[in-house]
């Protein structure tokens, strides 16, 4: 079966596409020509069976993402549904499931339970999983395989997520540059955080940079959108645009032509922590890139000062970062930084990222406009 991607480079229009392209403020054609040029792309994993597809990326409007799930002293299923309740009432677009507490079969229950219980699209990073089933096996997340990673990857799709995170980006290369960094804070990315810990500890490359064809077979298989997360992301906002920053980016961009080469749909995630001078920089130069990919970032947080207020210092970030190019939000709650996030703190999280998410398309999409 060819992936949507393929579909729009030969010209195939697709009910997705006509479902997508009825929901925004463009036409099927010019949304095959974006998709078909990397500018957008649609997560719709068909195995999802009551989803809602929803497209990424310019000249659509601008989605916002809420995170839940369960960390090790935080495992209540219970909760998480409501607060994937609380995220679709607010107007989230899309749901990551970033569980990295409990079991592996809790994980399988859980995640497989919040497919049926929504029809926005669901993302996770699939290592998180696989972390957890190398602790059960092995008893050390360190002792994780390739080969058990991808059979991680396998499952999670066969169940309908529809976009997947992955450090792929975090080699040899990028991690010699982070060794001899002296940044003001260590690396902040949970997946970047134990991948570094493997490569150093098996002196080995990793996996999901080493075995590249091998992931992007299974994602093109399930026309799942891969979302090329930075492991080197600044943890505050004085390491901004540092030397490992950049030349990740870099390699970013390398990986993001062999995937539409490969014919997968593919995505970036950005930072973070970014002063407000530094979001049109960051956007302009990751655009410039990856040739114009969907970017995806996590507020950005313009301050390290305001601990119990980042998703309002989040909001200021993805308002800027939407009108710089940016093309999805992942919200923010009160509690980033502080706290485990109650149902109350992703509403208003995603409220709040929704408002900078408008804001930041009224001058994003008229700019566009005047600009044809």
């Amino acid at each position: 079966m060819t992936s949507v991607l393929e579909n729009a480079s030969q010209g195939q229009i697709t009910s997705t596409m006509e479902f997508v392209a009825s929901q925004e403020n463009i036409t099927k054609e010019e949304l095959a020509r974006g998709i078909a040029r990397g500018e957008i792309v649609i997560l719709n994993n068909r195995n999802h069976k009551n989803i809602k597809p929803v497209g990424v990326g310019y000249p659509l409007s601008a989605k916002v993402n809420a995170s839940i799930g369960t960390l090790k002293h935080f495992i209540n299923h219970t909760e998480e549904i409501e607060k994937l309740k609380s995220a679709e009432a607010a107007g989230a677009d899309t749901i990551m499931d970033l569980s990295s507490g409990g079991t592996s079969q809790q994980s399988d229950e859980f995640r497989r339970n919040l497919i049926r219980e929504t029809s926005l699209p669901v993302g996770t990073l699939p290592l998180y999983q696989a972390l957890i089933e190398a602790r059960e096996k092995y008893g050390s997340c360190l002792k994780m395989s390739a080969s058990q990673l991808f059979e991680t990857i396998e499952k999670q799709a066969e169940d309908g997520i529809s976009f997947m995170g992955f450090h792929c980006s975090l080699n040899q290369f990028t991690l010699d540059l982070y060794l001899k960094q002296n940044r003001q804070e260590p690396i902040v990315s949970y997946g970047g955080t134990f991948l570094t810990a493997w490569m150093l500890e098996h002196k080995k490359e990793n996996p999901l940079y080493e075995h590249y064809d091998k992931l992007l077979k299974i994602l093109k298989k399930h026309d799942i959108v891969l979302s090329l997360a930075d492991a080197f992301r600044p943890g505050s906002v004085h390491d901004s645009l540092d030397t490992v920053q950049t030349a990740e980016l870099a390699v970013i961009g390398y990986l993001v032509k062999r995937a539409r080469d490969f014919g997968v749909q593919v995505q970036v995630k950005g930072p973070g922590h970014t002063p407000i001078q530094d979001i049109h920089p960051t956007i302009n130069l990751m655009k410039k890139l990856t040739s114009n990919s969907p970017y995806f970032v996590f507020g950005p947080i313009v301050t390290d000062i305001a601990p119990g207020y980042d998703h309002l210092t989040s909001a200021i970030g993805g308002a800027l970062a939407v009108a710089a190019g940016a093309d999805f939000i992942c919200y923010v709650t009160p509690a980033e930084h502080v706290a485990f996030p109650t149902v109350e703190h992703v509403y208003a999280g995603v409220e709040a990222a929704k408002k900078a998410a408008r804001f930041g398309d009224h001058y994003r999409l008229q700019k566009g406009r005047k600009g044809k």
